[in-house]
């Protein structure tokens, strides 16, 4: 089994800055891709930005130049720095994980964390 703890959400101006936070634990030998996804009332969840395991990236269009995706292996932790934050930004926000383990490929979710944009 394996956790995903995320932090880092809370409330902030239009233009202002969050980094979230994602740290993996539990029973795998390694992690493939790592994400973020948000959904925000009434909407479907969305792919926020992806991290391969060798640091490839993608974003999606409505944040691409603002918001920014990197990993700590040795941390088994994934970010994600938002600057010039929208109010069309206010979702909760939750992270994703790929993991090898001993029964194969094991894609696990986060919690979620709020991020509230302001105008």
């Amino acid at each position: 089994q394996v956790q995903l703890v995320e932090s880092g959400g809370g409330l902030v101006q239009a233009g202002g800055s969050l980094r979230l936070s994602c740290a993996a634990s539990g029973r795998f030998f390694s992690i493939l891709a790592m994400g973020w996804y948000r959904q925000a009332p009434g909407k479907q969840r969305e792919l926020v930005a992806r991290i391969g395991s060798g640091g490839s990236t993608n974003y999606a269009v409505s944040v691409k130049d603002r918001f920014t995706i990197s990993r700590d292996n040795a941390k088994n932790t994934v970010y994600l720095q938002m600057n010039s934050l929208k109010p069309g930004d206010t979702a909760v926000y939750y992270c994703t994980a790929e993991t090898v383990g001993g029964g194969g490929v094991l894609r696990s979710w986060g919690q979620g964390t709020q991020v509230t944009v302001s105008s």
